[in-house]
């Protein structure tokens, strides 16, 4: 980076711009595989990467870090959140990220974000790195989780599942893979479209529910084999037992989740 000059009495004087360090990362994990993986990852991407494999090595090095990644589970009934509750003590500005193979209760006001192995991608880790070092640079920082957070309402509720998360009006705002793939389409295929405008098949009835259930918080079960659009001709299964429920969308708004268990047509 070039240095700027000001004059004075003296003559020009060269005053050095601060060198601009990459970010630091610490990353702790038990397995070393892991450590190596990630830390090559993030790298390449033009952090530093500060490793651990212990918690009393994570400790020793929270004095040189910018963000934290620590794994959940460590084995021997250690966990990376007690690296997280001695962080946030001493250097409380510290985001921490909180990487786990599953959901448990415990996780809450501690981490800053928690990344689910086996579903958030490394695409996932940079994104959140990204955020947190803008932030740590002063600029402005939006976190999009949304398709995160939709995602874990799908999974909770099981595979064989047909799921969409809706505005009052109908408009899509996370489909799973589930549901898209019963209607031969890419899931960000629906993110944005109208429901009733795409399929207007769906009765004036169920755009009232919709808007009905997003308002009045109220919970709807239609039993009745209908309630999603008509599956392709090709595709021909039943559709049992709709549940319509409400949601606050990640903006505030009211929504409603949209379950139907879908099972194969007897001939």
């Amino acid at each position: 980076m070039a240095d700027e000059t000001k004059s004075g009495g003296g003559g020009l004087k060269v005053i050095p711009k601060p060198e601009k360090h990459p970010i630091r990362v610490l990353l702790l994990d038990d397995r070393e595989e892991n450590l190596l993986l990630r830390s090559t990852i993030i790298r390449q991407h033009g952090y530093e990467a500060i490793t651990a494999t212990s918690i009393e090595e994570a400790e020793a090095k929270l004095a040189d870090i910018d963000i934290a990644v620590l794994d959940y589970h460590l084995g021997a009934g250690k966990f990376g959140t007690d690296v997280a509750e001695t962080l946030r003590e001493k250097r409380p500005q510290v985001p921490i990220i909180i990487l786990s193979a599953t959901l448990e209760r415990k996780f809450g006001g501690i981490a800053d974000m928690h990344l689910l192995k086996g579903y958030s991608s490394t695409d996932d880790l940079i994104a959140a790195l990204r955020n947190f070092e803008a932030k740590k640079r002063g600029k402005p920082v939006v976190v999009d989780a949304r398709d995160f957070y939709y995602s874990r309402i799908s999974m909770s509720m099981g595979e064989d599942v047909a799921l969409e998360i809706l505005d009052a009006e109908g408009d899509w705002q996370y489909v799973n893979d589930h549901f898209a793939t019963l209607f031969e389409k890419k899931r960000q295929w629906f993110v944005g479209k109208n429901l009733f405008e795409s399929f207007p098949e769906l009765t004036d009835e169920w755009r009232e529910i919709v808007k009905t259930v997003a308002e009045t918080r109220e919970t709807y079960i239609d039993r009745g084999m209908r309630g999603i659009p008509h599956l392709p001709k090709k595709n021909p299964r039943y559709v049992w037992n709709v549940l319509v429920f409400p949601l606050k969308l990640h903006d505030e708004r009211p929504g409603v989740v949209v379950s139907a268990r879908v099972i194969e047509k007897k001939f």
